[in-house]
């Protein structure tokens, strides 16, 4: 068999200048004995190197990023004192409501966060061994075809992947569905080697378990999957397909037993299934987290929709990611190189894609079942269609999602390379190496100059020396060609390495991060810039039509922007609203202070993207007679009420989900509730007429008014807080 055949082949680099080619006549045993020694040393020398320094940069500095996504953090501390909250993802002990994704990104974080007790390194520390887990199976999986120094190099170039070093520091789902992605991919190419069945199977496993991690999203690498066993798998066409639809089998067990539990159990003694308005897992399945995000059409959203209203109720036609407005771009074929994402994750696309096409042209004349190409054309499909679907989905799109591109990327720039390598006697592969070191460091010089006040010699540095290494591929000499190599090498990572040591150096924490310095017009659209601290220059966060800004977030209420909505008259760090009444530590004003990633400081209410900070008075009051209510207190959206649930480790309600718009619980649920002495407070976060929840259609604002007509109000450090035990007049 092709693949397996030369698997040895491969690890000595397969080409006569390899230090492990068998001995030339005359060669001494001792002499050859010798250097098989050196190079295993070597070999388990940079792959040891390569994810010890991956797990001390993943751990560095960790504890930085606090709670990372409060809204995760919430449901990962409710699992780790509920099993039912374990095992339906809710965000809160009590069971009121899920997050609205599947749960199994929070599983192991909870059991983690059950054994260590509740801090964020419990939480963060299984994301990040996730991320070195991801580096060493891309490793092995690239060692088996290409050889060692290809292998890590893919393994260094996914490591410093600027958004996947964001990601698997962080508590959303991109962790563990990277790691099961490339795992599936794994699996197949198993499968294209030798035909078992159940490697198909294990493929099918591995896809299902990342549908129960972040649902349709690991669905874009299946048609690659399908593609490549079809074209390269052994057996004829009838059994390779008969194997595919037990693959699809292991993929429908997988992720099915968990839906299927969830359908059949009694609604009533089960949490709301968040995100879906008619609390059906199957209609978060195809709405809200699968069409929807093609289409826009996203009911249960932050925003009304594709088609009709605006961001929240305010600004023009489209909601959050719908319709004409995209926080992170307009859908577009160049979407990907745009300044929101550019940074994060396009710095070697066009190599990435040069290489393989160069590759797949060397590889023209090998078998139809070498593993070679059909490790090329995995990666390439995974690439094209994931990227091709971020491009041009008109839903919610955040440039984070883009992390699943980067096993990709580094995959095909390392077994691009090593194929680019081993055919460098041709003049025209040359001049393809020579090419793509140019292009590649042209675009790195490109992607520095939008943050030219980041390391402003960079992007010289990388331009200069890229020339110069283009320029040494051209001759055929083996020596000026490896200075060449290395050269290339600097060049094509000096410019994502550096944007994932600032990314490790500056603390992340709400719903919408991103890696690496400020970067002008980052977010697109009226949102300006968002880089580094959330800062940005022209057209960035302070800039013009951002989020600090003149004009605000679309054009919400003058200067400072959406710096006030629910923070302080202080300038108070993070996205804390508009001009709304000032008061300390609550519900904002205009002022407009340096952003932190969207977070919220000590006594800020929280807000649709950031979690809340109480402060010590407020713990202390949500904590009195803690014990002798279910939920502590309830507010108006999960990112609100997780920061007030992780400070008091009791439960915390909240009321419509991540963005308030559920329809949970219902008015009259909430009134029996009350009645029943199980809700102690009601924390009004200022968000009542935020994300259209002003529409008295929505039983947030029902609930709202009714606690604002019926119970009475004291404040709290800046927050307004209703005792629903002492109704007025009691």
């Amino acid at each position: 068999m092709t693949t397996v055949a030369s698997t040895s082949a491969l690890d000595a680099d397969d080409h006569p200048d390899s230090p492990t080619a068998p001995a030339a006549a005359g060669e001494s045993a001792s002499n050859t004995r010798t250097g098989w020694w050196t190079t295993q040393l070597a070999h388990r020398g940079s792959l040891a190197a390569l994810l010890v320094a991956t797990t001390i940069a993943y751990l560095w500095n960790l504890s930085a990023n606090g709670w990372g996504n409060s809204f995760y953090a919430a449901a990962i501390q409710a699992g780790s004192q509920s099993a039912k909250a374990w095992f339906f993802g809710s965000s809160d002990m009590a069971n009121s409501i899920t997050v609205d994704k599947p749960p199994a990104s929070l599983w192991i974080p909870a059991l983690s966060v059950r054994i260590f007790g509740l801090n964020s390194w419990a939480m963060l520390v299984p994301e990040a061994l996730m991320g070195v887990g991801s580096v060493a199976l891309l490793y092995f999986l690239t060692r088996r075809y290409f050889g060692h120094w290809p292998a890590i190099l893919a393994g260094g170039v996914l490591a410093m992947t600027p958004v996947a070093a964001l990601m698997f520091r962080f508590n959303n789902p991109e962790a563990l569905l990277i790691l099961l992605m490339i795992g599936a991919v794994w699996a197949l190419l198993r499968a294209v080697d030798d035909g078992r069945t159940r490697w198909l199977v294990l493929c099918g496993v591995f896809v299902g378990f990342g549908f129960l991690t972040k649902q349709m999203a690991v669905l874009l690498i299946v048609p690659g999957l399908a593609v490549t066993y079809l074209a390269f798998g052994p057996h004829g066409w009838g059994r390779r397909l008969v194997q595919l639809f037990a693959a699809l089998g292991g993929l429908i067990v997988s992720a099915g037993w968990w839906i299927l539990a969830v359908e059949l159990w009694p609604a009533s003694s089960r949490p709301y299934i968040g995100g879906s308005p008619t609390n059906s897992i199957l209609e978060l399945t195809f709405g809200y987290n699968g069409l929807g995000r093609i289409n826009g059409d996203e009911h249960g959203s932050v925003g009304p929709g594709a088609h009709s209203g605006g961001f929240g109720g305010y600004g023009g036609p489209g909601g959050f990611g719908g319709g004409h407005f995209n926080p992170f771009g307009e859908p577009s074929p160049w979407r990907m190189f745009e300044a929101g994402q550019g940074g994060q994750i396009a710095w070697l696309i066009p190599a990435a894609l040069v290489l393989t096409v160069a590759g797949i042209i060397l590889l023209r004349k090998a078998s139809r079942r070498d593993g070679q190409r059909a490790f090329l054309v995995v990666w390439a499909l995974w690439l094209l269609v994931t990227a091709g679907v971020f491009s041009f989905m008109q839903g919610i799109f955040h440039s984070y999602y883009t992390a699943a591109l980067a096993p990709a990327v580094a995959a095909l720039v390392g077994g691009g390379a090593a194929l680019i390598w081993r055919n460098r006697a041709e003049l025209w592969v040359r001049i393809v190496a020579a090419g793509t070191v140019w292009a590649t460091a042209g675009w790195a010089f490109a992607l520095l100059d939008r943050s030219p006040d980041f390391v402003p010699w960079l992007r010289w540095a990388v331009l200069v020396v890229g020339i110069v290494a283009g320029l040494a591929f051209l001759p055929n000499k083996r020596v000026v060609a490896l200075v060449a190599a290395t050269a290339a090498i600097i060049a094509g990572l000096a410019g994502p390495l550096a944007y994932t040591l600032d990314t490790l150096g500056t603390a992340k924490s709400g719903a919408i991060i991103g890696a690496g310095p400020n970067v002008q017009g980052a977010m697109g659209g009226p949102f300006g810039g968002m880089g580094r601290h959330g800062r940005g220059g022209p057209g960035g966060m302070h800039g013009f039509g951002g989020m600090n800004g003149t004009g605000g977030m679309n054009g919400m209420n003058g200067p400072g922007g959406m710096n006030g909505m629910n923070g302080s008259h202080r300038s108070v760090p993070g996205m804390n609203g508009s001009t709304m009444p000032s008061t300390p530590g609550g519900n904002g004003n205009g002022n407009g202070g340096p952003g932190t990633n969207m977070s919220s400081t000590p006594g800020g209410a929280g807000g649709l993207l950031w979690g809340s900070t109480p402060t010590a008075t407020m713990i202390a009051t949500l904590n009195q007679n803690a014990d002798h209510y279910t939920w502590v207190a309830a507010a108006v959206g999960s990112m609100t009420a997780s920061g007030y649930q992780l400070a008091t480790n009791h439960s915390v309600m909240p009321i419509g989900g991540f963005n308030g718009t559920d329809p949970s619980p219902t008015l009259a649920a909430f009134k029996e509730l009350v009645a029943q002495k199980k809700i102690h407070f009601f924390i009004a976060s200022g968000r009542d007429g935020f994300m259209g929840n002003s529409d008295s259609s929505r039983t947030s604002a029902q609930i709202s008014d009714w606690i604002e007509a019926t119970f009475g109000s004291k404040t709290v450090d800046g927050i307004t807080l209703y005792d629903l035990s002492a109704p007025k007049g009691s």
